[in-house]
């Protein structure tokens, strides 16, 4: 399968033709195109699946956006996105399709998978998960002492944590009072003792969520889980009861005294980091409920027929991705900031860093060729309005350029006296900020008409001016209902694959995860080993800190 997007980028004349369209409206100011369109909010702002995207902070002008567009086409985005549709083998090193699509697919169209539609397992493991959590939540299946389970206890890490915790914090609102949701994932022996320490053996129920049931990190929780489980109460026989797993690897689960009947499948042709919409959804649905977590796939369903229809020009995960590729590869940014004004979503900022930087921190294209461009940003952020008071000064001030993603509820969960007209205030005042910034003369005048001397306003002038023309996205919503969140976390999943697809790399692969793992493994034998001969293997520095973890580990 031809790949258009394995040429070089920055030869093609697409791209050339942007260089050039760059060096003409680079030197605009955001703050003058305002003022001479009145219409700029209305030009640039899509509304599509409950999500308005206001794009008219950006440092763009229509043939901008005509120029991007055309760059896309050229990279084979539309073909892209129909063979993921499809099925195709676009996981192009791993020889597998890219399918979390088929989670959420709500049509009667057949999804192929080595030639066997895979639709009706899909619907048949959400119809096994719905059975399964209403029996938990109406209280028919208890645990060993005939009590209601009260908590669920996921253990996973990476894609099996970061998208089912994000969602679960944003659908808090949703839980009910029936199951409370708790994560673990770091191999830490404080997280485990935080997460345990209060709960109750006879009504905790633990779900083991690892494709092989052999990630070092989960499986290592779920074995001291297993322990703390038998240690207060629990009985061997009772483990069926209390685990259930979601894997691929069926007979390692039972071997851990996981009954079959409680294991739920993980599929090759779904990453992790895409793997919310499956079984590994299964703490969330057990929080909120069964249709709120279908409300969730309809959002993200939404968002699927809208990217895969949609002219680029209105489409909104295209735009958002073919802005983010104008400012890294001609801006040379090197971060992205995402920016939730919403406690409840203050989990999306993580979320969304593994996806991007995971999927697109690559520096070979599909060929295996060198890239002379650059790729994925570093992603980063925090819930509002935290962050005015702490990274907000490099966003505004700062050496770096950042874009930023504002992302706002336009109505709150918890109305509290004027709180969330503060908060959307101070929102809406960043993004203005950001954009307007302050010029000299207009600090030196507010120097003076409070007081200040002119020479102490020649000092302090130059240091309150605020460069602005920095560029932001705000998408906003009603309200952040299971439908919204599943939209949204669709709309930044489809991003991600159209900066792949320019970039001309595998959005689904992460080899350099690897490494780290295989030398983890070598250095876990050097650390665990009677003597200190197994360091000096290792570089200088990593024995020298083997050597001074084993000193300590031999005083204790």
């Amino acid at each position: 399968m031809d790949n258009p997007a394995s040429g070089l980028l920055t030869s093609s004349p697409e791209f050339l033709a942007l260089k050039q369209h760059f060096e003409s409206v680079s030197s605009l100011k955001m703050r003058d195109q305002f003022e001479e369109s009145p219409e700029r909010f209305e030009q640039f702002t899509l509304s599509e699946t409950d999500l308005t995207l206001d794009y008219s902070k950006n440092r763009i002008t229509p043939e901008t956006l005509s120029l991007l567009s055309d760059l896309a086409k050229s990279r084979g985005l539309s073909s892209a996105i129909e063979d993921m549709f499809r099925g195709e083998l676009i996981n192009r090193s791993e020889q597998r399709p890219a399918l979390h699509t088929a989670l959420r697919n709500f049509s009667d169209e057949p999804v192929f998978v080595d030639g066997k539609d895979v639709m009706p397992e899909v619907r048949s493991t959400l119809t096994r998960m719905k059975e399964f959590c209403w029996r938990i939540r109406n209280q028919h299946w208890r645990g060993f002492s005939n009590k209601p389970f009260t908590d669920v206890v996921s253990i996973g890490i990476g894609g099996s944590f970061l998208g089912p915790k994000l969602a679960s914090q944003a659908l808090k609102p949703y839980w009910g009072k029936k199951i409370n949701c708790h994560y673990l994932a770091n191999i830490d022996g404080s997280n485990l003792t935080e997460v345990l320490q209060g709960l109750n053996p006879e009504t905790t129920l633990f779900i083991v969520q690892s494709k092989s049931f052999g990630t070092q990190e989960t499986l290592k929780n779920a074995t001291e889980c297993r322990q703390w489980f038998l240690d207060n109460g629990g009985k061997e026989s009772d483990l069926p009861r209390h685990f259930t797993a979601v894997t691929a690897n069926v007979e390692k689960a039972k071997a851990f005294g996981i009954s079959e009947e409680n294991i739920f499948p993980m599929w090759d042709w779904v990453g992790g980091r895409y793997s919310l919409w499956s079984a590994i959804g299964l703490p969330l649905m057990l929080t909120i409920g069964h249709e709120n977590f279908r409300q969730l796939l309809q959002g993200a369903y939404e968002m699927d027929c809208h990217f895969r229809s949609a002219p680029f020009e209105e489409n909104m995960p295209v735009i958002m991705g073919l802005l983010g590729v104008w400012y890294v590869n001609f801006f040379d940014a090197q971060s992205h900031a995402i920016l939730p004004y919403d406690h409840y979503l203050r989990g999306l900022p993580a979320h969304i860093q593994q996806l991007d930087m995971e999927s697109n921190g690559k520096s070979v294209n599909t060929s295996g060729q060198s890239l002379d461009h650059n790729t994925g940003p570093i992603i980063w952020g925090g819930v509002g309005s935290n962050g005015q008071h702490a990274y907000h000064q490099l966003l505004h001030q700062g050496t770096q350029f950042a874009p930023c993603d504002f992302i706002l509820p336009l109505m709150t969960h918890n109305p509290v006296d004027h709180f969330h007209e503060l908060l959307v205030s101070n929102c809406l005042s960043q993004s203005q900020a950001l954009m307007q910034g302050k010029s000299l003369k207009e600090a030196e005048a507010e120097l003076s008409n409070s007081g200040l001397s002119a020479s102490e306003v020649n000092v302090l002038a130059p240091q309150k001016v605020i460069p602005g023309n920095r560029p932001s996205n705000t998408i906003f919503f009603d309200k952040a209902t299971p439908k919204v969140v599943g939209a949204l976390i669709a709309l930044y999943e489809h991003k991600v694959f159209v900066q792949g697809q320019i970039w001309g790399v595998n959005s689904f692969d992460q080899w350099g995860v690897e490494l780290g793992k295989q030398l983890g493994d070598q250095v876990h034998g050097a650390l665990l080993a009677e003597t200190d001969g197994l360091a000096q293997q290792f570089d200088a520095s990593t024995s020298g800190l083997i050597k001074a973890f084993r000193s300590m580990k031999n005083k204790l």
